[in-house]
């Protein structure tokens, strides 16, 4: 069958397909072949349709939105809450605080340290540095026992005043019950006793107190007899009154 419209032939076949599928067949090649009146295809007219923007799927969706959050997360915010900042604040107050008062406290227990270091009995001992304060407690003391224990026959009254200065507590009570069974020799046997300290040791020297060992070498001479000497060794404690050193005990050794 034939027909002409708008100066546009279009052959469609009524007969039977090749493929046997009877009207179907020829319905869809008469919409396939189908042309408009103004002599172009349907589709050429129409031209390509606008293709509409697709939605994102709900997956789509949902990473868009996670990766935002991430981002959110990992980015600190520009305007920090300000019960963020006042706790931050109050932290780094108590953290202050804290590592003063720990400082505070070494240097409390570094302090307390070197006084038992300085009070210890080696550096309390005057002995070891104080080489004037040394010299002169030496010197009083070794004075006073050439002094005491040296006499003649004559000289034992002012022998005896002189202890009562140089020396005081036990070693002058000790010296005065002595003294006058020596007083009496002296008189009687004319004797003499001439005392040399030979060295002094000052074994501790603390404040006002001070300890001594003492070498000294004794001759006796008694008159018409040749003189004999004997060495003495004694260990002394001294006082110092009234910026002079005093002996206070005396010890044979």
């Amino acid at each position: 069958m034939s027909a002409t419209r708008a100066g546009t032939t279009t052959t469609r076949d009524d007969g039977p397909g090749d493929d046997g599928q009877g009207d179907g067949g020829r319905h869809d090649s008469g919409e396939a072949a189908a042309v408009s009146t103004t002599g172009l295809h349907v589709d050429d007219r129409e031209g390509p349709a606008a293709e509409a923007p697709t939605p994102p799927s709900d997956d789509t969706a949902s990473d868009d939105t996670a990766s935002e959050d991430t981002a959110s997360e990992g980015t600190p915010s520009e305007d920090a809450p300000p019960g963020a900042t006042g706790r931050f604040a109050r932290w780094r107050r108590v953290l202050a605080g804290a590592l003063a008062v720990l400082l505070v406290a070494a240097g409390a227990a570094l302090f307390a340290r070197g006084q038992q270091i300085r009070d210890t009995p080696a550096t309390a001992n005057r002995a070891l540095t104080d080489t004037a304060g040394t010299d002169r407690v030496s010197a009083d003391v070794s004075s006073a026992l050439t002094t005491v224990f040296s006499y003649a026959p004559g000289t034992t009254a002012a022998t005896k005043t002189a202890a009562q200065r140089l020396l005081a507590g036990a070693a002058l009570k000790q010296y005065a019950a002595l003294f006058g069974q020596v007083e009496k020799q002296a008189a009687d046997q004319k004797l003499t006793l001439t005392t040399h300290v030979v060295r002094v040791g000052v074994v501790r020297l603390t404040g006002d107190s001070a300890h001594l060992l003492v070498f000294m070498d004794q001759v006796y001479e008694r008159e018409g007899k040749a003189a004999t000497s004997a060495p003495a060794q004694l260990s002394v404690t001294a006082h110092q009154r009234d910026d002079v050193w005093q002996i206070v005990d005396i010890t044979s050794r």
